[in-house]
């Protein structure tokens, strides 16, 4: 078969502890769950016994994780969590729920990822009412919703019926594919604004001569890197995390707006894993020449 080199990989992250900042790698294993230990921990609300990331605790996007240990496509390893005032602390320490409890001024518990038979761990408390949508998304009242058509009927059944699908602490797909040239784009559109990388937390980041919004024209088709197969399937609908401070980047509610009318609210695309393999920085990616 044919390949058409659309770019290369620039940058690989992996996040031990979702909605917190990650980890650079310069080689990763992909397995069904996309990078071995991404978001391998993740907060439960205390309140409303469900997963809950940087929608609902936005704090969480300044405190930063990382792995003491390599992880495994089934092991997740201790990690150090770092806040804002330098301190740290392990995810295996007996005070990391109350210490994460104390910064976000609520309490919640700190879970490692637990089989996909533990439904009840995984499943909504909470009805996804159209109000909470816009909660997550950062709509006014007033602001159209997002077409969620673009997801896969089972996909967006399984997103109303649980917090995270089960066995992972994903929105909604195991890996997201992030461009430099959408990036450009939205640079082009609001050059007083920063969209950098850490605002929209991809696992990859693809450098590319194009133009515009080059991960769309993935969609649909699979995408090759190293020895592994993506199955590149639907755009990535942004939320209000984007507008959040995170490491030196400001809060700026203009990230979203510009997003909203620029490029329908999307930013990168999602994908599944076709083929387990090995990636690197700097491998080739290629899409298939019909």
């Amino acid at each position: 078969m044919k390949y058409e080199i659309v770019g290369r990989v620039l940058e690989i992250w992996r996040y031990p502890v979702k909605s917190m900042r990650g980890e650079s790698l310069q080689v990763a294993d992909i397995d069904s769950l996309g990078l071995n230990g991404d978001r391998g921990w993740a907060i439960k609300d205390n309140n409303s016994g469900e997963i809950k990331g940087a929608k609902r605790f936005p704090d969480l996007m300044q405190c930063s994780a990382k792995y003491l240990s390599e992880p495994t496509a089934s092991t997740v390893p201790t990690a150090d969590i770092s806040f804002p005032d330098g301190n740290t602390i392990r995810t295996d320490s007996e005070g990391v729920s109350q210490k994460i409890s104390d910064y976000l001024k609520t309490e919640v518990t700190l879970f490692p990822r637990l089989s996909e038979a533990n439904e009840e761990h995984y499943k909504r408390k909470e009805e996804l009412s159209e109000d909470m949508i816009r909660q997550m998304l950062g709509l006014g009242k007033d602001e159209p919703l997002p077409d969620l058509s673009v997801f896969p009927a089972d996909k967006l059944e399984e997103i109303n019926e649980f917090a995270t699908p089960k066995g992972t602490y994903f929105d909604a797909y195991p890996i997201h594919l992030l461009t430099t040239s959408w990036l450009r784009e939205l640079s082009k559109h609001s050059p007083d604004s920063s969209f950098e990388r850490d605002r929209f937390r991809p696992n990859i980041v693809v450098e590319t001569d194009s133009s515009g919004l080059a991960e769309l024209d993935w969609c649909g088709k699979s995408l090759h890197i190293g020895d592994t197969e993506f199955a590149c399937e639907i755009p990535t609908i942004r939320c209000s995390m984007t507008t959040h401070s995170t490491g030196t980047l400001p809060r700026d509610i203009n990230v979203l707006r510009t997003i909203a009318n620029k490029t329908g609210r999307n930013v990168g695309v999602y994908a599944n894993v076709s083929e387990k393999g090995k990636i690197s920085v700097g491998d080739d990616v290629k899409v298939p020449i019909s």
